[in-house]
């Protein structure tokens, strides 16, 4: 490691810029694909590497490296892809829907569902994993305990929270999210899927089952294959499917063509049924696969030149205030879950890097753990080309562009940490004795 070159910062940021630019000029204006797109930059990455001195073996083996620790996210996606089909096929999912749009007025479902996925997520401790597996994690590395992290955490998620309930409650008051919704649009969905479903409540068994082993902790992978196997299971038995039709629902997805033989009416339905049920399937997955090895394939390049550490031990030269401070942390960490396509490093990195900068002003370290949760845990969804990114679009269907203006608790809790690191709200202070006596009783607890 010794004989090779150190880079100075302008070639820190020559790679990571040439990401941002071919991503925002190939892909938000001449609409190109993202894995051609992530491999150049992945071939700018790896050529400044060999011009450090590394050769094509230590630069596939980083690549390999971050794609071994991937591995376990991506075979999570590919069981999400078979929990949709074959949960089409049991009929859970158009249960669900039937009995939503039943139960719940039109202008109160935009407001329904943003409460309902925010109880699950909370009962669950798991916005597909994050806190359950890194935000440990991140408290060890922050140097602040669980319950601090979580009660400062509620400056910037409860305004977050409200403003964007507030936005779904006027929106679905108004026409802001046009005629989707009316009585007779529902009407008529709701009487398609009982013509083609028989519905019973034995279907919501397989949700129940996942959500059982999320509470319990139990392997994620197994439960969730054994949640398509439950589906599987009551689609022969209560739809009258067979073995192969649920087999091919597990890897090709849905489709209304497998009620053709049978005693459903498949010609009366609306045309916002087939696109609510036609998909799933592992297979519908493997693109969101290869988008993540191509985004990898750049992270690990990007990890073996150090231009993360290079760009990030200058940024810190020049803080000087709270909210300076905060800027940097939230830029570094958008940064970091954006070069790496990686929210782990992007909680991990800034957290070491940044905690000595924290003690140093006599800030308490909960505000270096609340202010990286506002830029990655919460960001990483938007950011089309991360983990998250993909799975969020790929699970619903709708692609990241298309779901940023709505995803208002996201990026509120931005500015809200800008507006405190500037006026000085909702930030927590500790002496330097008491910081330092604090550091000195964890080493030794340690």
């Amino acid at each position: 490691m010794d004989d090779k070159k150190k880079i100075n910062l302008g070639l820190a940021i020559l790679p990571i810029a040439a990401m941002l630019l071919l991503l925002v000029i190939g892909y938000g204006q001449l609409n190109l694909r993202i894995e051609s797109l992530l491999l150049i930059s992945a071939g700018i990455a790896a050529t400044l590497a060999y011009w450090q001195g590394y050769r094509w073996n230590d630069i596939i083996d980083a690549i390999v490296a971050k794609l071994a620790k991937a591995m376990p996210v991506m075979m999570i996606l590919i069981c999400v892809g078979g929990l949709i089909g074959t949960w089409m096929f049991s009929g859970t999912i158009p249960y669900m829907v039937y009995w939503g749009l039943k139960l719940i007025s039109p202008q109160y479902i935009l407001i329904a569902a943003f409460f309902i996925t925010s109880v699950i997520s909370v009962c669950t401790g798991t916005s597909w994993g994050a806190a359950g597996t890194v935000g440990v994690a991140l408290m060890g590395v922050a140097d602040t305990d669980l319950y601090s992290h979580i009660q400062h955490l509620m400056y910037t998620t409860i305004p977050g929270f409200v403003l964007a309930a507030i936005v779904y409650f006027i929106a679905g008051h108004t026409s802001l999210t046009g005629s989707v919704a009316t009585p007779e649009k529902v009407t008529d969905i709701l009487q398609s899927l009982e013509s083609l479903y028989h519905f019973n409540l034995l279907m919501i068994l397989p949700p129940i089952l996942v959500l059982w082993g999320a509470i319990t902790k139990r392997p994620v992978i197994p439960v969730m294959l054994a949640g398509c196997a439950l589906a599987i299971v009551l689609g022969i038995g209560l739809q009258g499917l067979t073995l192969k039709q649920g087999l091919n629902a597990l890897i090709e997805g849905f489709n209304l063509s497998m009620f053709s033989d049978q005693r459903h009416n498949i010609t009366g339905v609306v045309s916002d049924v087939p696109r609510l049920l036609n998909r799933g399937g592992m297979s519908s997955m493997m693109s969101t696969i290869l988008l993540a090895f191509c985004a990898f394939a750049f992270a690990g390049a990007l990890a073996l030149t150090g231009a993360l550490t290079v760009i990030i031990n200058s940024l810190l030269q020049v803080v000087r205030t709270t909210g300076q401070l905060i800027a940097a942390t939230l830029a570094t960490t958008i940064l970091v879950t954006g070069a790496t396509c990686n929210g782990k490093l992007g909680l991990l990195i800034p957290a070491e890097l940044f905690k000595g900068a924290y003690h140093r002003m006599g800030l308490d370290n909960k505000n270096l753990s609340r202010t990286i949760e506002d830029g990655c845990t919460v960001i990483e969804p938007l950011i089309p080309w991360t983990a998250a990114g993909i799975y969020m679009a790929t699970t619903l269907g709708v692609s990241t562009l298309d779901l940023l203006p709505w995803a208002i608790q996201c990026y509120a809790a931005v500015f809200l940490a800008l507006i405190y690191g500037f006026t000085g709200f909702g930030i927590a202070r500790v002496t330097p004795e008491n910081a330092l006596n604090k550091k000195e009783t964890q080493r030794e607890i340690a």
